[in-house]
Order: structure tokens, then sequence, then C-alpha cells
């Protein structure tokens, strides 16, 4: 999922905020922790990136041409991502 770098920035500071208005953790560097969480928010976002392309991809290569927006595409879709997922430990 493609998202703006503040897209990412609003999310690490909701993130941030929920918390420490939680009292889940409190952090003497507050720029240090942002930076942290997008960098995780990033990484999880490529991740879930090449898991979508690794999928389209393997649907691409049918024999059969399975169309894209079909019943059958989707299911396969589904479960190539699934397994995807699964194999990088992203499940």
């Amino acid at each position: 999922m493609k998202f703006s770098e503040d897209r990412i920035s609003n999310l690490a500071h909701k993130i941030w905020d929920a918390l420490y208005d939680d009292d889940l953790a409190d952090y003497p560097d507050e720029a240090k922790v942002l930076l942290g969480i997008k960098s995780a928010l990033t990484s999880y976002l490529k991740t879930e990136d090449e898991i979508d392309d690794a999928a389209r991809e393997k649907i691409a290569t049918l024999k059969r041409g399975v169309t894209e927006g079909s019943r059958e595409w989707d299911i396969l879709y589904r479960q190539y991502y699934d397994e995807e997922a699964r194999r990088r430990g992203f499940s």
C-alpha cells in the first residue's frame, strides 16, 4: 500500500500519542522514537507491497489467463498472498 511521507508521519504521531496517553511508554527522546515508528511502518508497508506483487505475478504466470477481478482471481490472489506472507513470516 502506498502511503505518502506525510501520512506515515501522521500515523507515527498517532501511535506515539496512543502509547504516551495510555501510559504504555515514556521515552525521553520523542524524535528518536518517532523515527523508529516511521521506520517500522515503512518497512511493514514495503513488505506488504512485495507480497502483493509476488501474488499478482504468480497469477499472471498461469497459463489459463485468469482475469483480474474475477472470482477465481480473487481466490487465487488470497491463496498466493497468504502463502507468500507465511513464507516471509508476515502473517
